[in-house]
């Protein structure tokens, strides 16, 4: 299973990367930006892809809508990783197309369980 992760900050792209790693059935990709990550994913082609709020440049919710305005992968799931997690906060990412959102700081150890729950209930969703 593909799973493209995209977060401005090293170190969190690598713990990510680490943790997502560690479930045998998961693929990792890794983009340090919105910009990046458009320029890859159709290449790529990911299950699902995690997409972090608060980036220089395009932010998350403008890459979302990058993602959403393309035929060719507007049908992939898009779950936000962000420290943002007010109730409000959480309705608006999901007004805006995501599938899910994932607090930061995540646990490494349940990450990929929540990265799978998240695809679960997408591919139910549809």
């Amino acid at each position: 299973m593909q799973v493209l992760y995209v977060d401005d900050e090293d170190d969190i792209r690598e713990v990510a990367a680490l943790s997502l790693g560690l479930d045998p059935e998961l693929e990792v990709n890794v983009c340090s930006s919105g910009l990046e990550a458009l320029e890859k994913v159709e290449t790529l082609m990911p299950e699902i892809i995690l997409l972090d709020v608060m980036m220089p440049g395009m932010d998350g919710p403008e890459t979302l809508g990058r993602l959403r305005a393309s035929d060719a992968v507007r049908h992939i799931p898009v779950v936000f990783i962000t420290a943002r997690t007010q109730a409000y906060e959480i309705e608006r990412f999901l007004s805006l197309g995501a599938v899910g959102v994932i607090a930061k700081p995540f646990d490494p150890l349940t990450l990929a369980r929540q990265v799978r729950d998240h695809l679960e209930a997408a591919k139910t969703a549809a």
